[in-house]
């Protein structure tokens, strides 16, 4: 599990793709009746890049940081961090109820009214217990995983939030990546495809 974050390049295409990917199996009798069963809880996320112009100059070398990136994860090997700029912050998020006796929670965002865990934060979140800010390294200690461990038990009953900024935790699709120098020192990468993973 890296914790490598994918670099921000000036050249990225604009109409970045993103799609929820589910698995339901579907069973179909003769009479057309169906059985679903769906597999996953949650989706995976699938994005879809294309970057129109990555720079070759000695100064500025865009095709180096993203193919070195590429090929420093050995493809689809190991897992990175990408920031979704338009998807990244949560303000005062509900996370739960303390249950008596639980001492770790999983840090979760809504999105659309969907609640899913988050597996990668960004910098320190804050987070707060019945309005109360706690303190990280006192009262609780966040994992690489997201979740939240309390140092003591808390009362049972009371709200559990955060606010901060967060990652999705993904990796690339495919073993190869294809890159094209369409003049001079300027390359481009028409398609760059990563997918978040469950850990």
């Amino acid at each position: 599990m890296g914790n490598a974050v994918f670099p921000k390049l000036p050249g990225l295409k604009w109409g970045v793709k993103k799609t929820p990917v589910w698995s339901t199996k579907i069973q179909k009798s003769a009479s057309g009746r169906e059985l679903r069963a769906a597999y996953y809880s949650y989706p995976l996320w699938k994005f879809s890049l294309s970057f129109e112009v990555l720079r070759t100059q000695t100064s500025v070398n865009e095709l180096e940081q993203l193919a070195g990136f590429f090929n420093a994860r050995r493809g689809s090997f190991e897992s990175f961090l990408y920031e979704d700029p338009t998807d990244n912050q949560v303000a005062d998020q509900l996370i739960g109820r303390v249950v008596q006796g639980q001492t770790k929670y999983q840090l979760v965002r809504a999105f659309g009214g969907f609640i899913e865990p988050v597996l990668a934060v960004k910098g320190n979140p804050e987070i707060k217990v019945n309005g109360r800010l706690m303190r990280k390294g006192a009262d609780y200690a966040l994992t690489d995983t997201g979740q939240v461990v309390f140092q003591t038990p808390l009362t049972a009953g009371h709200n559990i939030t955060w606010s901060g900024g967060f990652y999705f935790r993904v990796r690339f699709l495919q073993d190869a990546a294809d890159f094209e120098n369409f003049i001079g020192h300027l390359w481009a990468a028409r398609r760059i495809e990563f997918q978040s993973v469950k850990l």
